[in-house]
Formats: structure tokens, C-alpha cells, sequence
């Protein structure tokens, strides 16, 4: 990904061309052995660090002027600490195997231009320093440059965890595989967020084709021309986010007997499909092999010309399954709900799939989580939102 950003970047190209060691990692931009002096009036060599602001092609100006640095604490030729530009002192885990020994601020007056200007200013500033000592040192180290492929499932660069600096946390998501069963209104919604999270495969299971009802209760918008065309929704939902990464696998087909093997090899599983016989079929065989897994639950029914109704989330885990069962958590007899029939709460199918998609990341650590609640219920009505099931 990163020679294919700097192509249409001439800001990375002019960074390249005049002989600056760049990488770009985790989304971040790297401008790497530029030389500093010590505290001991030595020169050393570090990493200028700063977050990556792309149109997805291309870079865009700097979303701020602060960058990070690596490998000491930069000082004057006296061993003096450059405290007009050093912003914080401290380790800082921004991304697996990107981690900042301080910061650095120092902003003109309309803030930099372009990344070019944005790190050879600072590279400018470190480095003068260090020729104090000894003037041989450059940050231009006029080395091929090897611009690395940033492995990953994204066509273009996660420019949103660079500027947030949670690149680390987000490292946390990176499952090998998740399974989405049933990619109606909620599943869609579900896969919506997972295709944000560097999920290395997302497969999706429906045997249902997409029509125009569940277009109302998707995301994005759907043309005449892809209803027209009766595709399938797993296949529909695939391409639709194929723009955006790779490693959606679409399984045009129910989950049943014949093929519940091909759960087995899931990190996670998502079960947003309907009540019926086959869902109970489908979460003893996920026990069995001993699999964590989040059902989605939404019950609507129509009280005079209104809807009542909840929206539940059920985790079960290989350590904590007994509430799924004792507590009935999961609905698995065919409903003849309002739901069935009212197309028209993808505003729940979106809640219910954020519920899900929360607990998850919880799960693997991206968020806090001080209830460890296994079920959450939303009541519409009363606006109330329920915590159960907390593991004794």
C-alpha cells in the first residue's frame, strides 16, 4: 500500500526522492534514522512519527502539526533538552512496534502545508543540532528507500486509528476470520462495522435473495438496477464492500446439516438471523466446538397505531453458556412478529448490530468493559437499557 500511496503524493515523493528514509506503518508516516544529539553530547539516531491524513489515494494536508519520536529524547549540543519544541516526555505505544519516546509542537502560523513540509521542518530542527557535533550527519541518508506494502485487508490506508493514535488498540480486532449468519437488516448492519476492523476474512452466510425490502433495512443505498437484478444477499453485501477491503467471502446458502462444518474454522461468530429450529441447531453445534458467538434479538409488536418492542444481544462464550439456556436468552420458536412484516426500523436493525459489534470489541479488548454483561436488552418504550447475566 505504500508505494501506491506515494505515487499520487507528491509531497512523499519529494520526501523520497531527496534521499529521506520513509516507511509507512500501522497509517502512520515514519521518516526514519534522523539524527540527534544526546544528552551526553553524542549523536544518536531516531524515528519522526506523525498520523497520516489521506483521501485514500492520496495524502491530504496534516490533520495536526504535532508529531511523535523515537529512540531518545533529542537535546542541544550542551545535552540540553529541546523543551521549545518538546511537547510530552514518555513511552507511548502507538501501534505494534511503533512506540514514541516523546512529542514534539511547533506550529506556523497556518499550520504545514503538506507532509513534506511537516517533517523536514522537524527533521530540521533535531538534526541541526547533532551537525553541531558533528557535521558529516544528515536525516537524508540518500539510501534506496523501500517503500514497504503495508499488510493489510484495506484497499486504502486506516488513516481514522493513525489520527486517533489507537492504531495498538485496533491491532486487537485483527481476528483471522468472523462469520456473519443471516445478512438481513442487522447482519448488514453488522458487517458495516466489521469491514472498518482489520478482520482478516468476514464470511457471510444467507441463502436469501436482496429485494427491495431489504433495502429498506440495509445501509447504504441500493440502485434500481442491483434490485432488478435479484442477486443473492451474501454476494450482494461482498461487493458492495469489496471498494473498501478484501477478504469478504460470500456463502450464498443457508447454515444448515449439510454445511455447519464451515463454522468450525471461525474465530467468531455473529448470529443475526431469524428464530426458528435451525438457529438451536446452529448454537449447540457452536458449543460444541467450543466457539464464541453473539446472538441478535429484536421483538416488535403493534399497540394501536404504535411499535412496542426490544432489542437484545446475548453473548455466549466458551466459558459462560449456562444463561443462554436457563435464562431463555435466545429465541428459537418462529415468531409471527410485527417484525416480520414492518420493513420500515432499520433505525433497530442498526442498534441492534451496534449492541453486538460493542460487546465484541469488549470481548477482545478494544473497549473497557467493567459490567462483562452477557446480555444487554434496549426497551423502546421506556428508553431503558439492561445489563444481565454478569458471570458470577
Amino acid at each position: 500500500m505504500s508505494s501506491l500511496l506515494a505515487r499520487p503524493s507528491p509531497d512523499l515523493q519529494r520526501l523520497h526522492q531527496e534521499g529521506y528514509d520513509i516507511e509507512i506503518r500501522s497509517g502512520y508516516l515514519l521518516v526514519k534514522r534522523v539524527p540527534f544529539a544526546t544528552s551526553a553530547g553524542e549523536v544518536a539516531f531516531g524515528t519522526l512519527i506523525s498520523e497520516l491524513s489521506t483521501s485514500g489515494t492520496a495524502t491530504i494536508k496534516p490533520a495536526t502539526h504535532v508529531v511523535s519520536f523515537a529512540g531518545g529524547i533529542p537535546c542541544d549540543n550542551h545535552g540540553n533538552r529541546l523543551s521549545k519544541i518538546i511537547n510530552s516526555i514518555g513511552e507511548n505505544r502507538l501501534a505494534d512496534g511503533i512506540t514514541a519516546d516523546c512529542t514534539f509542537s511547533s506550529k506556523p502560523p497556518d499550520g504545514y502545508p503538506d507532509y513534506y513540509a511537516k517533517m523536514t521542518a522537524y527533521a530540521n530542527m533535531i538534526s541541526g543540532w547533532a551537525q553541531a557535533i558533528d557535521p558529516k550527519v544528515t536525516a537524508r541518508s540518500l539510501l534506496p528507500v523501500k517503500m514497504t506494502e503495508d499488510e493489510s485487508v484495506f484497499r486504502y490506508l486506516d488513516s481514522a486509528s493513525s489520527r486517533a493514535q489507537i492504531g495498538l488498540v485496533t491491532g486487537k480486532l485483527a481476528l483471522p476470520r468472523v462469520a456473519i449468519v443471516g445478512v438481513g437488516g442487522t447482519g448488514a448492519y453488522v458487517l458495516d462495522q466489521l469491514a472498518k476492523t482489520p478482520v482478516g476474512e468476514i464470511h457471510l452466510f444467507d441463502g436469501d435473495t436482496f429485494y427491495a425490502h431489504n433495502a429498506f433495512r440495509a445501509p447504504g443505498a441500493a440502485s434500481v438496477e442491483e434490485l432488478d437484478a435479484m442477486r443473492n444477499k451474501a454476494e450482494y453485501h461482498r461487493d458492495r464492500y469489496d471498494a473498501m477491503r478484501r477478504g469478504i467471502i460470500a456463502h450464498p446458502y443457508h447454515v444448515d446439516e449439510s454445511n455447519i462444518g464451515e463454522l468450525q474454522d471461525m474465530a467468531f461468530v455473529f448470529l443475526t438471523m431469524d428464530p426458528g429450529p435451525g438457529k438451536k441447531f446452529i448454537v449447540e453445534k457452536l458449543e460444541q466446538h467450543a466457539l464464541p458467538f453473539i446472538d441478535t434479538g429484536m421483538g416488535v409488536r403493534r399497540t394501536g397505531d404504535t411499535l412496542r418492542g426490544i432489542v437484545t444481544a446475548t453473548t455466549s462464550t466458551p466459558g459462560h453458556r449456562e444463561h443462554v439456556w436457563a435464562n431463555k436468552r435466545i429465541t428459537f420458536a418462529d415468531g409471527g412478529d410485527e417484525y416480520d412484516h414492518n420493513i420500515q426500523i432499520a433505525d433497530l436493525n442498526m442498534l441492534n448490530a451496534v449492541f453486538a459489534v460493542i460487546k465484541w470489541k469488549k470481548l477482545y479488548g478494544f473497549y473497557a468493559d467493567d459490567e462483562h454483561e452477557l446480555f444487554t436488552a434496549y426497551t423502546i418504550a421506556a428508553n431503558q437499557l439492561l445489563n444481565d447475566d454478569q458471570p458470577s
